[in-house]
C-alpha cells in the first residue's frame, strides 16, 4: 500500500443505523469504531488524528486513515486486514472465524524501546503512538475510566479517611481524555476536587459535559470555594486555568506558611511524562509550547 501523504483533515462521523457500508457486521464494527474514535465529540485533537493521551492516534496520517476505510469497505468476510502502527500494510486470506483486523502499535525491540528512537521513527512517518484504545479503535471517552478512578478514591476514603471522602478534597491536574474523569469520579466518591488545566478549551469541554461543575477565577477563588464546600460536606468539582508546575508549588508554599487549606489527596493525570508533547515548562504559554513541540 502506498505511503503518499495527500489526504487532508476532515470532520469524521461514524455511520449509525442498520445500513451496512462494509460486507458484514464484523467488518462494519471496525469501520465504525475507528471513525467514532475521531468524532469531534470524542477525540481530543481530531485534525491531528489524536484521540487522547497526548499523542495517542487512531491512524498514522490522514492518507493511512482513508486507506484503512477503503480497505475495510472492500474487505471480504474471509480476509484479514493488517495494521502496523496506524498504517494498513496488507490484506491476506484467512477464514471466517479469524480476526478481521490485526493491529500492532508502537512495538520496538527492547534495546531501542525508548522515546528518542520512537520520536525519530515518528518524525519519519514510520510509527505512531497508539495508547491503549486510540490505535486499537475502541476508545469510549473519559467514561471508560470513571469507574476505576471512582473506586480508587472510594478505597482511599475507606483506608485513610474513616470510611469515605465526604468533606475531603482532591488536588489534581489534567482535564484531557483521561484526566477529565477525575473530577466526576471525585464527586461520585463524595469529595470536592480542584483540577488544574492549562488549556481553556479542555475546561470548557468538561464544563459542557458536566464532568466539572465550576471554574474558579484564580487560586484564591478556588481555595475559597474548596473551603466552603468541604465545610458544607458538599461534593463539587472545580477547574482552574493554569500550569500545574506553577500552581502546585504556590499551594505548597501556602501550606508551609501555615494555611489550613491543604489537599487530602494529590494525583496527576497530565501528559507531563511526554517531554515533547505533554510537558508545559514553568513560565511558558500554551502557544509557546505548541510552537516548540511542532518545531
Amino acid at each position: 500500500m502506498s505511503h503518499a501523504h495527500h489526504a487532508q483533515p476532515r470532520p469524521v462521523r461514524a455511520p449509525i443505523g442498520t445500513q451496512l457500508t462494509c460486507k458484514n457486521w464484523l467488518i462494519e464494527a471496525a469501520y465504525r469504531m475507528i471513525q467514532n474514535n475521531l468524532d469531534p465529540v470524542v477525540a481530543e485533537n481530531p485534525d491531528a488524528l489524536v484521540v487522547y493521551g497526548g499523542i495517542g492516534k487512531a491512524a498514522r496520517n490522514w492518507d493511512c486513515f482513508e486507506q484503512i476505510l477503503t480497505s475495510l469497505k472492500n474487505l471480504n468476510e474471509d480476509e484479514t486486514l493488517l495494521i502496523q502502527s496506524g498504517k494498513p500494510v496488507g490484506v491476506f486470506p484467512s477464514h471466517v472465524d479469524a480476526p478481521r483486523v490485526l493491529l500492532a502499535n508502537s512495538n520496538l525491540v527492547p534495546a531501542w524501546a525508548n522515546w528518542e528512537h520512537f520520536n525519530e521513527l515518528d518524525r519519519k512517518g514510520l510509527m505512531m503512538y497508539g495508547q491503549m484504545t486510540a490505535g486499537s479503535w475502541i476508545y469510549i471517552g473519559s467514561q471508560g475510566i470513571v469507574q476505576g478512578t471512582y473506586e480508587t478514591f472510594a478505597e482511599a476514603g475507606r483506608q485513610h479517611f474513616g470510611g469515605d471522602m465526604v468533606g475531603r478534597w482532591v488536588l489534581t491536574a489534567g482535564l484531557g481524555g483521561m484526566g477529565g474523569a477525575q473530577p466526576l469520579a471525585a464527586t461520585f466518591a463524595g469529595a470536592c476536587s480542584l483540577t488544574i488545566e492549562c488549556q481553556q478549551s479542555r475546561i470548557d469541554f468538561r464544563l459542557k459535559t458536566r464532568y466539572v461543575d465550576e471554574q474558579a477565577a484564580d487560586l484564591d477563588d478556588a481555595l475559597a470555594r474548596i473551603a466552603r464546600y468541604t465545610a458544607e460536606k458538599k461534593a463539587v468539582s472545580i477547574a482552574l486555568l493554569g500550569n500545574a508546575a506553577e500552581v502546585l508549588p504556590a499551594l505548597a508554599a501556602r501550606v508551609k506558611a501555615g494555611s489550613a487549606i491543604k489537599p487530602d489527596l494529590v494525583t496527576d493525570q497530565t501528559s507531563a511524562h511526554d517531554l515533547i508533547n505533554g510537558y508545559l515548562p514553568v513560565g511558558w504559554t500554551v502557544e509557546q509550547w505548541k510552537a516548540a513541540a511542532a518545531d
